[in-house]
C-alpha cells in the first residue's frame, strides 16, 4: 500500500519519525505541524510537503483537511499535547487544548476525510498512548487518549477502512520538555520515536488493529481490564511521586 500519506504532528518526535519511515516505504508524504522551520526540515528530509496548521483551532483543522481531501490514502494522527500534575491543578485552558488537539481534531479530520479514504481503499492510524488505560498525574491526557482509542475502535467497525491504534509507552521525544515535567518513572524505560514509527509502518503493511510499543505493555492493558484495582496498586508502586 502506497500513495499519499498525511502525518499530523510531523514537525518532531513520533510524527517526524513516521514521516521519514513512510517516505522510505514509498509514500508521498504531507506533514503538518505548528512550527514552520522544523516542519520544513522534516518535509525536505522526506521529500514531502509541509502544511503549517494549528490543530487546536477550527481553522487549522480545515487547512489540513483541504490539503489532504481527495488524495490521502493513509492518515496518521500523530499530533498530541500533554500536561502533568494533579487533575485539580490542570489549567482549564490547557485541558481545552489537549481535548482539541488530541481528540477533537482527529475526530473531525477522520470524519471529513472518510469519503476519500473509502474511495482510495485507505487506512487510518491513531497514535494513542498506554495512558489510555489511565496514568496518575496525567488525568486529562489519559482521557483524551482513551477517547481516541474508543473512537478508533468504533471507526474500525463502521467505516469500511482499515484502522490501527498505536499505544506507545514513554517515548524519548521533546514531548516531556514541552509538557513542563520531565519523565520521572524508573519503569518502563522510554523507547525511541523511530521504534514507534517502525511499528506504525509494520502495522499498516500487515493491517494490525492495535499495537503496543513495546509489545509487553499489552500485559498491562490486560491486567487493567481484568483486575483494575490491583493494576492501580501496582501503578502507584512504580510511581516515585
Amino acid at each position: 500500500m502506497t500513495g499519499t500519506a498525511l502525518v499530523t504532528g510531523g514537525s518532531s518526535g513520533i510524527g517526524a519519525a513516521v514521516a521519514l519511515r513512510l517516505a522510505d516505504a514509498g509514500y508521498d508524504v504531507v506533514v503538518t505541524g505548528r512550527d514552520p522551520g522544523r516542519l520544513d526540515t522534516v518535509a525536505a528530509a522526506c521529500g514531502g510537503r509541509a502544511v503549517v496548521a494549528d490543530l487546536a483551532t477550527p481553522e487549522g483543522v480545515e487547512t489540513v483537511r483541504a490539503a489532504a481531501d481527495g488524495r490521502v490514502r493513509l492518515l496518521v494522527h500523530g499530533a498530541g499535547l500533554g500536561w502533568a500534575g494533579p487533575v485539580h491543578d490542570t489549567p482549564p485552558a490547557t485541558a481545552d487544548q489537549m481535548l482539541a488537539v488530541n481528540l477533537a481534531a482527529p475526530i473531525r479530520l477522520t470524519s471529513a476525510l472518510l469519503p476519500t479514504l473509502r474511495t482510495l481503499d485507505g487506512h487510518v492510524v491513531f497514535v494513542a498512548s498506554v495512558a489510555a488505560i489511565g496514568v496518575g498525574g496525567e488525568a486529562v491526557y489519559s482521557a483524551t487518549k482513551a477517547g481516541l482509542r474508543g473512537f478508533a475502535d468504533a471507526v474500525r467497525l463502521e467505516s469500511g477502512v482499515r484502522v490501527t491504534t498505536i499505544l506507545p509507552g514513554a517515548v524519548d521525544t521533546p514531548y516531556f520538555a514541552r509538557r513542563g515535567t520531565p519523565y520521572h518513572r524508573a519503569f518502563p524505560r522510554p523507547v525511541s520515536a523511530d521504534r514507534v514509527a517502525a511499528a506504525v509502518v509494520d502495522a499498516v503493511a500487515h493491517n494490525r488493529s492495535e499495537v503496543f510499543v513495546p509489545r509487553w505493555l499489552t500485559l498491562g492493558s490486560r491486567a487493567h481490564g481484568a483486575i483494575p484495582a490491583t493494576f492501580a496498586r501496582l501503578s502507584r508502586r512504580f510511581d516515585p511521586k
